[in-house]
């Protein structure tokens, strides 16, 4: 996520380059064109390429409303993941402590079980973000995986495709085993239930925006009149140009339908970076932060004195 108010030239030009030079070049060749022949054999009214852009600039406003709103609901889903795992790992502690007072407590018992859910809690939000990115396999997620989940836990999730979803049974797994001996009590496990129901829904709606993408006509069109503006508007400026006495200023259509070109162009770009918010770009939900923090907090709840430190925006990006 750019956190910095301010873009280094060289990240625009990145986004915008090729579209770009195809407008610098298409109009340097018309410009060159214009004198070899008669700029009025050349030359189109302005009028319907002006309307062509009004139109453009509505099409590519809601295309980037509707990317920004997928975007921001990734956001907020993520929000959402923050609370429901603290509020989870806040009713597991508690939960258990509070049946300390019961003969058949056990302490040991209680203990493991508090570490096992809030330790497999941390691993759920970390196996997301890898699943969401497309990481599953790198050696950090299974890094991951291994530092907060049991060698025998690992092994229950070898069935699973889904990690999150398997480690969220095998969470549902300690809750009635610890029902069973005493550790839990009452109505202990709807609770926590709730909290698990909460974080696969908030899954199944980070998995909706990733593996559905904003309709594909939307994002067709939008680089075609985009193409087609920047192709027509040398020619509409050159009628603005087609006098023998603004021959010597001819050459600005270059620099000006460049510039006009460039305005839609970084507009185009700037729904396309927002559209897909989980590509482990400069541009997406900061996952990597958000799980940071929610590690922090859960270990905090432990009582763990190691954690690890908490992540700071690096050139302006928070990743």
């Amino acid at each position: 996520m750019i956190v910095k108010r301010n873009f280094a030239p060289t990240k625009v030009w990145g986004y915008i380059r090729k579209p770009l030079l195809f407008a610098l070049g298409w109009s340097a060749f018309v410009w060159l064109l214009s004198l070899q022949i008669a700029p009025r054999q050349l030359a189109l009214n302005f009028a319907p390429v002006g309307v062509l852009g009004s139109a453009l600039a509505i099409f590519v406003a809601f295309r980037n409303n509707s990317a920004y709103s997928r975007w921001w609901e990734a956001r907020q889903l993520w929000g959402g993941i923050v609370n429901a795992s603290r509020v989870l790992a806040r009713l597991v502690i508690t939960f258990s402590d509070s049946h300390a007072h019961q003969p058949q407590f056990d302490r040991e018992k209680s203990e493991q079980f508090k570490r096992e859910m809030v330790l497999a809690a941390i691993a759920w939000v970390h196996a997301l973000r890898y699943q969401l990115r497309g990481q599953e396999q790198e050696s950090e997620a299974k890094a991951a995986l291994e530092r907060y989940v049991s060698a025998e836990d690992r092994l229950l999730l070898q069935r699973f495709d889904n990690l999150p979803h398997g480690l969220h049974w095998i969470m549902g797994r300690k809750i009635y085993a610890a029902m069973a001996n005493g550790t839990l009590g009452g109505f202990d496990s709807f609770q926590m239930e709730g909290q698990l129901l909460a974080l696969a829904n908030l899954q199944g709606g980070c998995e909706r925006i990733k593996n559905t993408p904003l309709p594909r006509q939307y994002d067709f069109f939008t680089r075609l009149f985009i193409g087609l503006f920047s192709a027509l508007l040398p020619f509409g400026l050159l009628g603005f140009f087609g006098t023998p006495e603004a021959e010597a200023q001819r050459w600005l259509i270059v620099p000006l339908a460049t510039l006009l070109a460039a305005v839609f162009i970084i507009m185009e770009k700037t729904g396309a970076a927002n559209e897909d918010p989980f590509e482990n770009r400069s541009t997406d939900v900061p996952l990597t932060a958000l799980c940071n923090t929610i590690e922090r907090d859960l270990l905090q709840l432990l009582g763990e004195p190691e954690q690890p430190a908490k992540l700071q925006p690096v050139d302006g990006y928070l990743h």
